[in-house]
This record gives C-alpha cells, structure tokens and sequence, in this order.
C-alpha cells in the first residue's frame, strides 16, 4: 500500500492547522487515550511520596522504580513484597521514611 503525500502551501497548512486548533479547543478529540496506572505507581500513589522518596525507603534506584512504573521491567523477590505492603498498608512506607530521615 503505497502512501500519497500531498504538498500544502503555507497558507493551505496555516488554515490546517488553524482547524485543528479550533476543534481541540471545542473538545473534538480524534483519539482519546487512558492509562492505567500500574501497581507499583499505584503504591506510590498512596503512600504519597515522590519516586525519589518511595524509592529511598524501598532502597532501590528512582531509575529502578521508574521501570516499575513504566512497565519496562517489574520488581521481584522481596522488593515485590514491599510494594504489595505499600498498596496495602501505604503508613507503614511513609513510617520507613520518617524513621530514616
């Protein structure tokens, strides 16, 4: 399937674009897209620490929990643990926190 591609003037492109301007703002999407949260970010979430501070109490990496939440890769072992206390019971990390600090 070959693909045509049209060429605009500048002015044909300005009007696009001015369109498609005016239809965003009216609420006309062309796709609508949700994310899920994962249950790490989930976690997170409700313990209400930032990735730097969830991840100082789980002592793992912020780049390591971004992973996580990105669904890149997924925690194992006791840090799978962890997190399934952080949904669960989210004062207990926020507890960790403060015994640290």
């Amino acid at each position: 399937m070959s693909k045509v591609t049209e060429t605009l003037s500048a002015e044909e492109l300005g009007n696009k674009l001015l369109q498609s301007v005016k239809e965003m703002k009216a609420g006309k999407a062309a796709r609508i897209t949700e994310v899920e949260p994962n249950e790490v970010a989930e976690a997170r979430s409700k313990t209400g620490l930032s990735q730097r501070q969830f991840a100082d109490v789980l002592h793992i990496s912020a780049r390591t929990l971004q992973e996580w939440e990105q669904g890149r890769r997924k925690p194992s072992g006791a840090a799978k643990a962890l997190i399934q206390i952080a949904f669960r019971h989210p004062e207990v990390i926020k507890e960790g926190l403060t015994l640290r600090g």
